[in-house]
């Protein structure tokens, strides 16, 4: 049976959000024994192994390394480096449903980006939904009050990170393979991670008091039996889900596969309860709300205006 790219899109999406929300959670697990990168250059290791092994073989073998993009592969690269990292050492310090609901500032801040670099015309409903986003997020930083801790920064830079990431899968998703681009995610990770442990993975900086911090420059240490399984889901997952959220921004348009992503939301809440004991206050939950419903009304509004572009052209 044929499936739709819009069916097709949705499936990956929703596949690689469950992926990633489990990714979060293992993530935040081990955030109290090993230090980050030593934990994300194991996964990603991993995560390399799985595409070689079960992607690879049917997406064209090694010739998926062959592209005259490799600059745009490098700086994408990067910038899920940094998305991924800053994210992980919030949820250090975090509870895991504030920080996926501050993440989730991305999808506005795309349309900020979409006038800033690809030129987009963007109409009043869409800015105050920007504005309403941003006002979730105050509330859930309360940044003049006690509750504020730097920590809650640090999903705020994943999403902009994350924003540029789809900026530049816009630009490279027409030539690029899913493939393509999830080898050389996972070969960013080593490389940087690479780099940071031979720089500070002897851990003389990491007696710190700051949980993030402390998760960042932590020595690295010889991963405990107990924890192999661990790594192995990390490295299996990541890999995975890598694939199939680059292979749903590719056969499906981004506006009706950008809202299966919310789907993390409510997986947050559910993994940070029964996982961690973690209740979210009231404050999350509005602030989460208020994000949620504004950046699902900036795509809606986003796919009405293609739409109505487009309607035009198909009446000729």
């Amino acid at each position: 049976m044929t499936r739709s790219p819009q069916f097709i899109g949705a499936a990956c999406a929703s596949m690689s959000v469950i992926f990633f929300s489990i990714n979060d959670v293992l993530i935040k697990f081990l955030s109290g024994g090993y230090a980050l990168h030593q934990v994300v250059l194991l996964r990603s290791a991993i995560g390399l192994l799985v595409i070689a092994v079960l992607i690879l073989p049917f997406s064209g073998g090694l010739s998926v390394l062959r592209t005259k993009r490799l600059g745009m592969h490098i700086f994408r690269g990067l910038c899920v480096v940094t998305a991924n990292m800053t994210f992980f050492l919030g949820l250090a310090a975090m509870e895991l449903a504030t920080a996926v609901a501050i993440f989730f500032i991305s999808p506005l801040v795309i349309t900020i980006f979409s006038v800033l670099f690809l030129g987009e015309t963007v109409g009043p409903r869409r800015w105050f939904a920007v504005a309403i986003g941003f006002v979730g997020v105050l509330i859930i930083l309360r940044p003049s009050t006690d509750a504020f801790q730097i920590a809650s920064l640090l999903p705020l830079v994943a999403a902009i990170a994350y924003a540029a990431i789809h900026m530049i899968t816009r630009k490279i998703g027409g030539t690029e393979s899913a493939a393509t681009m999830a080898v050389y995610i996972q070969l960013s990770f080593i490389v940087v991670c690479v780099a940071i442990g031979l720089a500070v993975g002897d851990g003389r900086f990491g007696d710190q008091s700051d949980p993030s911090l402390r998760f960042l420059l932590r020595a690295w240490d010889w991963p405990a039996t107990a924890d192999y399984w661990v790594f192995a889901m990390l490295g299996f997952g990541v890999g995975v889900a890598g694939f199939l959220i680059s292979q749903a921004y590719r056969v499906a348009e981004a506006a009706f596969v950008a809202p299966f992503e919310y789907l993390a939301m409510p997986l947050a809440i559910l993994w940070g309860y029964l996982v961690f004991g973690e209740v979210p206050d009231i404050y999350t939950f509005l602030g989460a709300g208020l994000i949620v419903g504004s950046g699902l009304f900036a795509l809606w509004r986003e796919a009405r205006v293609a739409d109505m572009a487009a309607a035009p052209r198909t009446r000729r």
